[in-house]
Order: structure tokens, then sequence, then C-alpha cells
């Protein structure tokens, strides 16, 4: 499927798409036909509630109610993101944001920055190591953290000790 977006920053972001063509207001994207139907998989987490098209109208809630926070949370998101003047390039802003989203597990960052990377020239290899990178950051906070429970575990008795010392006290 071949899917053309007419806009200067892509709006139809999904983490599958290829890059077939691009200029400066047109995007061309190929598909894989296993991504077509995203909405409609289920899965655990913040995935099940995913819903790109539909969930766009809740923003109204944010527009009604916080009006001020938002129009500064969307100018301070288009700065970080700007095409020009920052000295870490689009592409990379984009691949590291790909690889927060998926450390956060946030379906909704990483639906839309991988797009946005690929707009920005990432390759599926870039997006793979962005991926490798986040799972290594997470993983690494695992093996990181579960040196506390040796910490946190040193202070106790262990049962057999506890159970040898019980029985000698009959």
């Amino acid at each position: 499927m071949l899917r053309e977006i007419r806009s200067s920053r892509v709006t139809n972001r999904n983490p599958a798409v290829t890059p077939v063509a691009a200029s400066a207001s047109v995007v061309r994207l190929r598909v894989p036909r296993i991504h077509r139907q995203a909405t409609e998989i289920q899965g655990d987490g913040m995935s099940e509630y995913f819903d790109r098209e539909a969930d766009r109208k809740f923003t109204r809630v944010y527009k009604n109610e916080t009006p001020d926070i938002l129009k500064a949370f969307l100018e301070f998101d288009e700065a970080v993101f700007a095409g020009e003047g920052r000295a870490i390039p689009l592409k990379f802003r984009e691949l590291i944001a790909v690889a927060v989203g998926i450390t956060t597990q946030c379906v909704y960052c990483i639906d839309a920055h991988s797009q946005r990377a690929v707009a920005a020239g990432a390759t599926e290899e870039e997006l793979a190591e962005a991926a490798w990178v986040a799972t290594a950051i997470r993983a690494g906070g695992g093996f990181a953290h579960g040196r506390l429970a040796f910490k946190f575990g040193a202070p106790a008795v262990p049962a057999t000790e506890h159970t040898a010392a019980s029985e000698h006290v009959h």
C-alpha cells in the first residue's frame, strides 16, 4: 500500500512505514500489509487503547480546559523538534524520541516519532538500533535495580537459618 501525505509534517504516523519518496510538501510511504489495520490489533499495555484517529478528539479537553498550557507545550515541542537551528540534527532527535518512547512504552510517542524519524531520513536499520539502545537501557535499569534486592535482602535472616534456629528453641 502506498500512502501519500501532503504536508510539511507527516500526519499519518506509523512505525512500520518505509519512505519511498519525499519532497518539501509530499511524503510517500510504503505501509506493510500487517500494519494497515493497526487500530484493530489488541495487546498488552497502552496499545490496546491506541486509536490514532479517534483519540485525537480528546485533545479538545486540553483545548477547552487548559488552553494556555496546551499552547505552551506545543510551542515547546515545536522548538525541540524544529527542523533547523539545533545542534543535533532532526533525524537524530527523532531517533532519540523513538528510543525514549520505547523505554517509557508510550505507543503514541513510538507511532509519531518513528514516522517523523523516517520522514527526516532515518532508515529501518537506524530505527532498529534505536530500539536496541532503548532495550539495553531498560534492561540495564533492571540489572542495576536488581542489585537493590541483594542490598535490601542482606539484613534478612535466610529461611534455612530461621527454621534451624526455631527448631533448637524447643
